[in-house]
């Protein structure tokens, strides 16, 4: 079986000869790409467990601000299970793994998908890249910055008479669902902008429906922010709704660019 890669005979082609691949190449080049990323993952794994209590000071700093600011509080994290104490070393270490190879990853993933692709859309592999890795960095940043007033919210809305003194797997588990969902947000305008290039949406259709996007961004935002606090969920959906005008600023620029080119080849 030959699972044909449709192509426009007027572009330039960058698979095999005949354009077409069979299932098992497919399935074999799936396995390849994902050996090559876990083994990514595995390296990044290791090199924070060498670093683990210096990785964990680091997690820790958003919780000890708050304790500078609020001496009542208790800062020691804790742990109430004799495996606890190991989990949590194995969970932080993947976390970061995954942080450390995601170069990698999204690396693979392109690759994975460039045999369906133009040529004229192989130029992008760099700048998608590039693009990701400083954008889910930027998503973690904000991330870290917004945890401690997060956690004074939830602190302060647990009541009277109650004392805060957190498990450390609870703790860790908050830093990396803040981090996961910051830093996979704002992806958001590399999704725009690649749909805008591969001829999906228009920089029109966007700009005439930013009202509904605006409300959905803010919806998304409040539902899937782990922390559930007001300041996360501000610190995430304005980004994301500036985020969307810049990518049909971006999607405007390549659409005259295209519109220049064909111009100048008719």
């Amino acid at each position: 079986m030959r699972i044909p890669i449709r192509r426009d005979p007027s572009q330039t082609r960058i698979a095999s000869p005949d354009d077409t691949m069979t299932l098992v190449e497919h399935l074999a080049e799936l396995r390849t790409r994902i050996i090559r990323s876990l083994g990514a993952v595995v390296l990044g794994v290791i090199v924070i467990l060498a670093a683990y209590d210096w990785v964990l000071e680091i997690m820790r700093r958003p919780y000890e601000q708050l304790c500078e600011q609020k001496p009542e509080l208790t800062c020691e994290l804790q742990f109430i299970s004799p495996l606890e104490g190991f989990s949590t070393r194995l969970e932080i270490s993947t976390y970061g793994g995954i942080i450390l190879a995601l170069p990698v990853i999204l690396w693979q993933i392109w690759r994975f998908i460039v045999p369906a692709l133009h040529a004229k859309e192989k130029k992008y592999a760099v700048p998608f890249i590039v693009s990701s890795v400083v954008l889910f960095l930027m998503g973690a940043t904000v991330a870290y910055l917004t945890l401690t007033p997060a956690l004074d919210f939830l602190i302060a809305w647990s009541g009277e008479g109650v004392k805060a003194n957190f498990q450390v797997s609870k703790y860790v588990s908050l830093f990396g669902l803040m981090i996961a969902a910051f830093g996979v947000t704002f992806e958001f305008p590399v999704l725009l902008v690649f749909l805008q290039l591969v001829g999906v949406l228009t920089p029109q259709t966007l700009m005439k429906n930013w009202r509904y996007a605006t409300v959905i961004i803010f919806v998304i935002a409040a539902v899937i922010t782990p922390s559930g606090d007001p300041y996360s969920m501000l610190a995430m959906a304005l980004p994301m709704a500036l985020f969307y005008f810049i990518s049909i600023i971006i999607g405007r620029v390549a659409q005259k660019r295209k519109l220049a080119r064909e111009a100048a080849a008719g």
